[in-house]
């Protein structure tokens, strides 16, 4: 009966020793952490906010730069196409010049019969022209005395000949040319159908 008293006597110490709290305190305590977790979701709102703008203005930089870049490969590629053969006229102007030369003396050179030079003047030119194209690229393609070759040549007509092998060219009418190995035109020829003497005599 005694100890229950004495412990009665020291549990009841204990508590008054121990300050209640106010109710200012717990209402702040109730409060505190309702109020936290709102101002840190505005806080990562905000920061999601000002994320999404700028990526916003970055995309419309994008796009601009898009759009010009767009802008810039339609006019280049329009000059390409417009002035895509300069550097090929630019080669062929000594050539004009060397024709303007012969027709001015063409006259005179017929005055006096000298034929010859003015064959000579009109080889000059055609080398000059066969240059200029090999310089870009133009091949001419043999023709005469070559073996028939579908890819390359165009058959206008067949000549039967004991002298020559069949399938061989035998006049080339027109000359064919590759532009960088691509055919550009074939050449028109004649080609050989070999048979013997006896049956070209009869």
């Amino acid at each position: 009966m005694g100890s229950k008293s004495k412990h009665k006597k020291q549990n009841e110490t204990a508590t008054a020793d121990t300050p209640e709290a106010t109710p200012v305190e717990a209402a702040a305590e109730t409060a505190a952490p309702e109020t936290r977790p709102e101002e840190d979701l505005r806080t990562r709102l905000e920061a999601k906010e000002k994320e999404a703008a700028e990526n916003y203005d970055r995309y419309l930089r994008a796009a601009a730069e898009l759009d010009n870049f767009r802008k810039r490969a339609a006019r280049d590629k329009e000059d390409a196409i417009k002035y895509g053969n300069e550097k090929l006229i630019r080669d062929i102007l000594p050539i004009l010049d060397s024709l303007d030369r012969a027709l001015q003396q063409a006259s005179d050179l017929s005055a006096r019969n000298n034929f010859e030079a003015f064959q000579q003047g009109l080889q000059l030119i055609h080398t000059q022209i066969l240059g200029c194209l090999e310089r870009h690229g133009v091949a001419k393609i043999a023709a005469k005395g070559e073996e028939f070759d579908p890819e390359r040549h165009q058959a206008l007509m067949q000549v039967e000949t004991p002298e020559v092998e069949s399938n061989r060219v035998i006049d080339e009418y027109e000359s064919g040319y590759t532009l960088h190995g691509r055919l550009l035109r074939p050449s028109k020829v004649s080609v050989s159908k070999n048979v013997a003497r006896d049956s070209e005599g009869q």
